[in-house]
């Protein structure tokens, strides 16, 4: 029983860690386009990243596994000169697909959403605009 414990105890430890995956400078550039049209942006190519979803026979927990892929995807689009990145799939086996975008200073809009011609700038109101977010990494312990 001790030796069980004393062998379990490390493997859990291990899936608590970030494994040392942080935002870089150039990536806190590139905001995620979850549900957004990039369909305006000029697309730059795919960027696939893969990190480790378990240790061993323990499964890491999704959301850190999740992020942990939102901010290598960031680093890596940073290297491609795109401002914009977006899930082309969901995560399978700590592995994930995003497409890079150069959308400039376009706004996104939300997928499945015209623009409203009688509201051409919303953020112009003080509201959010459409599809205008940022998003920030989760620290781990």
């Amino acid at each position: 029983m001790r030796k069980t414990l004393l062998l379990l105890v490390p493997i859990a430890l291990l899936g608590a860690c970030t494994y040392g995956i942080t935002l870089d400078d150039a990536g806190k550039n590139v905001r995620t386009a979850w549900s957004g049209d990039v369909s305006s942006c000029r697309d730059l190519g795919k960027v696939t990243v893969s990190v480790m979803d378990h240790v061993g026979p323990v499964n890491r927990n999704d959301i850190k596994v999740r992020d942990e892929l939102e901010v290598m995807a960031r680093n890596e689009a940073a290297k491609m000169h795109a401002d914009t990145i977006k899930p082309l799939g969901d995560p399978a086996d700590g592995s994930q697909p995003w497409g890079a975008y150069q959308c400039g200073n376009a706004q996104l809009a939300p997928a499945g959403r015209a623009p409203n011609p009688a509201n051409p700038n919303p953020a112009a109101n003080g509201a959010t605009a459409p599809g205008a977010f940022e998003t920030y990494p989760v620290k781990g312990n």
